[in-house]
């Protein structure tokens, strides 16, 4: 087999010339065999989520890294990942050129907006890129674009919360930012009330405030608006039962759960896990009072490594480094790559532990899946596919 696999590997682009002439001449017996030939060659017909035990990987093998399309031209038709039950939910940062393709997502949330320094109003992060956002509704009408406000190290929410003149006014800028940019709704990534941990002000006053927040944003906005969270691994400083009727759903960052020699989003656990998984993490929410079919899994588009790797290395750069392999966490469901003693030098996902993902979330009935962020993916799409499932993309 691995001289056939040569083989093929050789002669890949010759098949699939012929296919095209074949196919032109509706020879289609002779289609069928050369097809076969592609799927043996490519070896990736189809994504697996069992095997036995820890197993070498196939390498990380990628084109170089592309810009998204400035032109906004399509690269896929928009089509409705996954079905209609379901959100792929997608951050798209307010730094990132271009605009995403949105035939690979349901939801987009753009990051970020801010908490204004009069506790009041909302600061946007590149307001014309939201512009630039909100418009690929007119590519898939079916598009949901909401603005995300918080992110790591933003501020403010603490003071904001514990005023209610702060909050009324507040609430009132939400509405009006819906109302201008045109989009469906607001994103809150609070990280974390009653916490400091990202250098901001906190209180232990913040959960309870947060929850007075959340209604008066509620009762500005629209029905048909939405109001959604991002949660902490854990979910920590949030009152899920007390704010349950005033959100749509809430996003757990299930990821940077640990840093090598450990996975930092493994699904299950192995000897390889941190403090939890992503499974976990699942499970700590609906202990709390979350119904699943208001929670996403959250999945990262970057590695955690040491060494030879950044702790923040986006998908469309890594590669396996001279002296280490790609390996398989059957039990963790995850890909990683190790050092020559075997040791986790990067945990990362692809396409593989995603699908893996997209089978848990079915199984659990999560109402879906997101991810940060948007631009870490490589040129071909590949941890975008695998979130989205595509159905159909263009010819």
């Amino acid at each position: 087999m691995d001289l056939w696999k040569t083989f093929f590997y050789l002669n890949f682009a010759t098949l699939e010339s012929i296919k095209q002439f074949l196919m032109k001449s509706k020879k289609f017996f002779a289609v069928a065999f050369v097809s076969l030939c592609l799927m043996l060659a490519s070896g990736t017909a189809f994504v697996s989520c069992s095997s036995g035990g820890d197993e070498p990987d196939k390498p990380v093998i990628k084109d170089e890294p592309e810009e998204d399309d400035p032109s906004g031209k399509p690269t896929d038709e928009p089509a409705d990942p996954m079905d209609d039950d379901h959100i792929v939910l997608a951050y798209f940062t307010s730094w990132s050129t271009g605009v995403p393709d949105p035939a690979f997502m349901t939801h987009i949330n753009y990051a970020f907006g801010h908490v204004s320094e009069t506790f009041n109003s909302i600061d946007i992060d590149n307001p014309d890129n939201l512009k630039k956002v909100a418009a690929l509704k007119n590519r898939n009408p079916k598009l949901k674009v909401l603005l995300s406000l918080g992110g790591w190290g933003s501020g403010r929410f603490s003071e904001l919360c514990a005023d209610e003149t702060y909050r009324k006014e507040f609430a009132l800028d939400c509405r009006r930012m819906v109302d201008e940019y045109k989009i469906d709704g607001i994103d809150i990534d609070w990280e974390y009330p009653g916490s400091d941990v990202a250098g901001i002000s906190s209180s232990p006053d913040d959960p309870a405030n947060f929850v007075l927040l959340l209604k008066e944003i509620r009762g500005a906005l629209a029905d048909r608006h939405l109001l959604t969270l991002a949660s902490g691994a854990s979910g920590s400083g949030l009152l899920f039962k007390d704010l349950l009727p005033y959100v749509d759903y809430i996003s757990i960052m299930s990821y940077d759960l640990a840093e090598p020699p450990k996975h930092h989003s493994p699904l299950f656990r192995s000897s390889l896990a941190g403090y939890m998984t992503a499974s976990e993490c699942v499970e700590k929410h609906i202990g709390a009072g979350v119904p699943a079919d208001k929670l996403l899994l959250g999945v990262p588009f970057y590695g955690r490594g040491c060494r030879k790797y950044k702790n923040n290395e986006p998908y469309s750069g890594i590669t396996v480094q001279a002296g280490c392999v790609e390996r398989w966490d059957d039990l963790a469901k995850a890909p990683y790559i190790a050092d020559a003693d075997g040791n986790v030098v990067l945990g990362f996902e692809n396409a593989r532990s995603i699908t893996c993902k997209r089978d848990y979330i079915k199984e659990k009935g999560l109402k879906g899946i997101m991810y940060w962020e948007y631009r870490y993916d490589d040129g071909k799409n590949t941890l975008r596919r695998a979130a989205a499932g595509m159905l159909k993309v263009r010819k």
